[in-house]
């Protein structure tokens, strides 16, 4: 490959990989195209883009953001995955996805980056046991609202024992 084609490739690499911040590199070598056609719909309808590129490019690339961590010690072709509504939930589809043996054989989470700092698959398998996004914010919305439960609970609870003694002593009257 020619300086200029190696301008051009990687030119298009960081422009495909402009505001990026967290990423998972994934092996795909094996996969024959229509398992790499169907992983890629897969990854499609939950937003995650898949890049498969030379790990040499990608690190020229990527010199100077914090994506460039990902692709020390890289070698051959690596894909490079990013997206999703977050980072955690993208860690736990990829995770996903290499799990299922029997779908993607050869498909395997490698490592990635996330914060400017690299993660290997062991990291990755520990993210994805992190609560995502939508996790987070149901568990907030739930303990913000805990107090005011219980203090409607503890205000409408003797209120109405106090209703309900009223009450029967209204109907002896009777």
């Amino acid at each position: 490959m020619s300086k200029y084609v190696k301008e051009l490739v990687t030119r298009d690499i960081r422009r495909r990989l402009d505001g990026v911040e967290d990423a998972v590199l994934v092996n795909c070598v094996g996969m024959d195209a229509n398992t790499t056609s169907e992983l890629r719909g897969e990854l499609d309808k939950k937003d995650i883009k898949l890049l498969v590129v030379k790990n040499s490019l990608a690190r020229r690339a990527t010199e100077g953001t914090q994506l460039s961590a990902a692709f020390e010690g890289a070698s051959g072709q690596v894909g490079v995955c990013w997206g999703s509504s977050d980072f955690v939930s993208l860690v736990k589809e990829i995770v996903e996805l290499d799990k299922d043996k029997a779908k993607f054989d050869a498909f395997q989470a490698s490592g990635g980056v996330m914060d400017g700092e690299k993660l290997d698959a062991e990291g990755l398998k520990a993210v994805s046991k992190w609560p995502s996004r939508a996790e987070q914010i149901s568990l907030l919305v739930g303990q913000i609202l805990s107090p005011g439960a219980e203090l409607s609970a503890a205000m409408l609870g003797p209120g109405k024992m106090l209703n309900s003694q009223i009450k029967k002593i209204s109907e002896g009257d009777e």
